[in-house]
């Protein structure tokens, strides 16, 4: 009988009775047990995570920051009861931490008393971070705890970039603040420029008028030193004068003691005799003319008497002796006479003013008598001129004690003066020298302005003015700058999708081991009649890869309608899967072909290695390095991976790859279990009584 028959003929036996078709039922759904329970029991745990108690606690006071009222506490409780992210319950702290403790509420969100304030505190001197706590207790739920610190951290990135707004948006106004002052600050600088170069002209102007100023200061030592010694010329010169004038007032004063009393009592003499003399000299000059004409006459009589008077002294005193006591008379007679001849002479000389003494004569009289009558006009008044007199003579000494002792302080004065403009010409030398070097530091100044105030320009050009939109726009980038882009090329829409690829094959695999319990792995019949190898390998392999292809579509058809699954490459799954079955049939086949009740336990530890070595869960690579040395060499890492891309989608060279792997361990599986059958021919001591049996 060929292969087929004999898998038919297996199958057969399963229709004898009510208890094998009830077995054969049960090996049917084995595998939809394993695959479809374990695959709704958790097919979407996140979308029913609202069903999970959370307590929420909100314990925040609020702040007022710059005028504003802040309560984050608030606007996150607020956010997160409508996001129903969790059953929320919102209670004391002392409620959550019991809750926690004793099972009520999974985890416990408490958003502190200080919450606002430390986030207002981040535009301030002191920032501060604010703390979401979080309490977990993984007693009640380990994987509860994990989705948690998933979904805080995605609360705690949206409080935090809502605090940075507030923060960044400051920044942003300051750097329009910045860029004002700096804008006002180059035209300060614009300003500078101009006036340091108006100053550096003026430095220049001053370093000349400086050395003007030394010549000057040179000229001024030199004067001050002349005036000093002038100076005290004049101080020896105004002692010797208020000395002088001393010695005036004493002397004056002693006359006017004595000349006062008597210019007192004889005002009226003193005032009718120079009447008297003012009336005579009027007289003589209304009788000039009179005398120029008696002159000559006269004279000729003086000499004719002098002459008369000489002959008669001749006469009488030379030639004749005469009384001795009468020619002495008239000698002087004699002698009288010429000297009025010679007077008259004179007269008649000066009548005749050959010289112009006569009018010197009329001009002294004049002046005499214009003198003479204003002492008559003031000998009423003499003794009070001259106590005035006094009075002035007296002002006179005292000025001129203090002009010499302003001399002395002048003197003094000038020599201080002296020493100061030495100083001065020294300084201004000084001051010239500085000036100099003012003028070339402005002028450097000037420069260096220039380059400030179009540095300032260049800089307010570079700091940023943003307007309201724009601080809005920036604010919102730089208060969350690396956004996730996530882009799933091919995302599985629930986790149990994610995971069918895993416990698909698993109930695959444990639906063949069962089946090897029902089914012989190498047909009886076909053994004891000496049948090829090859067909017994064959017989005992189909009746359970149709039992798989069977498992297979119930599995697959429950998935599908009654669960939801959803495939890239529905057809290509199922026939995948066949595969899979098939492979898996017939390695389960040679284990227990060969190794008898002790494949059983070597099926059981195969699978747990391909469990724990096929990345099924976590990548492989998470795992020790004794899996990541296995999962290549276990079918159930190919099928895995292929059914990845056969429901998500994807590149299908993993799919095509893994049909060569698991072709190649179904025919060297098919091999080994010829290999057994045969030896299986020839009985031995150990099949007869085996040392295990199960």
């Amino acid at each position: 009988m060929h292969a087929p028959g004999l898998a038919a003929l297996e199958l057969r036996r399963f229709g004898r009775g009510k208890l094998p078709r009830a077995a054969l039922v049960a090996l049917l759904l084995l595998p939809l047990l394993y695959g479809a329970l374990y695959l709704w029991s958790f097919w979407d745990p996140y979308g029913r995570l609202d069903r999970i108690p959370v307590a929420l606690v909100n314990d925040d006071k609020g702040v007022t920051a710059d005028g504003k009222k802040l309560a984050a506490g608030d606007s996150i409780t607020e956010g997160l009861l409508d996001s129903r992210t969790f059953e929320w319950h919102e209670v004391s702290a002392a409620t959550a931490r019991k809750g926690v403790e004793d099972g009520t509420y999974y985890l416990s969100l408490t958003m502190p008393a200080d919450f606002s304030r430390r986030i207002a505190s981040s535009a301030g001197d002191s920032p501060e971070t604010g703390a979401l706590q979080v309490r977990t207790n993984d007693a009640n739920n380990y994987i509860v705890g994990q989705i948690s610190r998933t979904v805080f951290s995605e609360v705690r990135s949206a409080a935090s970039t809502k605090a940075s707004r507030t923060f960044l948006d400051r920044i942003f106004v300051s750097f329009s603040d910045i860029h004002g002052q700096t804008v006002k600050a180059a035209d300060g600088a614009d300003r500078l420029k101009g006036g340091i170069g108006t100053a550096e002209a003026g430095s220049k102007d001053l370093a000349d008028g400086l050395k003007d100023a030394k010549k000057g200061s040179g000229k001024l030592s030199k004067g001050l030193e002349k005036l000093d010694t002038g100076a005290g010329g004049l101080e020896d010169g105004s002692k010797q004068v208020a000395a002088g004038t001393q010695t005036l007032a004493d002397t004056v004063n002693g006359v006017a003691d004595k000349v006062g009393p008597f210019l007192k009592d004889n005002e009226k003499t003193i005032g009718d005799t120079a009447q008297l003399v003012a009336d005579s000299a009027r007289t003589i000059r209304a009788n000039l003319g009179t005398l120029v004409k008696a002159a000559p006459v006269a004279a000729e009589g003086a000499h004719s008497a002098s002459d008369t008077l000489d002959d008669v002294y001749r006469a009488r005193c030379e030639t004749a002796v005469l009384d001795d006591a009468a020619c002495p008379d008239l000698k002087k007679a004699a002698q009288a006479a010429s000297d009025v001849a010679k007077v008259a002479d004179d007269v008649n000389s000066l009548v005749a003013d050959q010289n112009g003494d006569l009018k010197k004569l009329d001009t002294n009289l004049r002046t005499l008598q214009t003198q003479a009558q204003a002492l008559a006009d003031r000998a009423p008044h003499l003794s009070e001129d001259l106590d005035d007199a006094v009075a002035r003579i007296n002002k006179l000494n005292d000025g001129a004690g203090k002009v010499a002792a302003g001399a002395k302080t002048l003197h003094t004065g000038l020599g201080t003066a002296k020493t100061g403009a030495t100083a001065l010409d020294t300084g201004v030398g000084r001051l010239k020298t500085g000036a100099v070097d003012l003028s070339g530091g402005l002028y450097k100044l000037v420069d260096g302005s220039g380059k400030l105030a179009g540095g300032l320009h260049d800089g307010a050009a570079r700091i940023p003015d943003y307007d309201k939109q724009d601080r809005e726009q920036r604010t919102g980038v730089m208060a969350d700058p690396v956004r996730l882009a996530s882009q799933d090329l091919h995302k599985a829409p629930n986790y149990g999708t994610g995971f069918a690829p895993y416990f698909i094959p698993l109930s695959l695999w444990v639906g063949a081991m069962v089946a090897y319990m029902l089914i012989t792995p190498m047909n009886r019949r076909a053994l004891a009649a000496g049948a090829p190898a090859r067909r017994i390998a064959l017989a005992g392999w189909l009746p359970v890869v149709a039992v798989g292809v069977l498992q297979t579509a119930a599995l697959m058809a429950v998935l599908h309608w009654a669960i939801g699954l959803e495939m890239a490459h529905a057809a290509g799954t199922v026939g995948f899967l066949f595969l899979v079955s098939a492979c898996f049939a017939a390695i389960v086949q040679w284990l227990n072909a060969r190794f008898g009740a002790a494949g059983r336990i070597l099926v059981l530890a195969l699978l747990m290695l391909q469990l724990t070595s096929a990345g099924g869960t976590y990548p492989v690579q998470t795992s020790p390095g004794f899996f990541n040395a296995i999962h290549p060499f276990l079918p159930m890492s190919y099928v895995v991976e292929a059914l990845r891309r056969l429901i998500t989608g994807g590149g299908l060279a993993p799919v095509w790859h893994a049909c060569v792997v698991l072709v190649a361990f179904t025919a060297g599986a098919l091999a080994l279990t010829a290999l057994s059958a045969r030896r299986r021919q020839v009985w031995t001591l150990d099949r007869l009584h085996p040392e295990l049996s199960l």
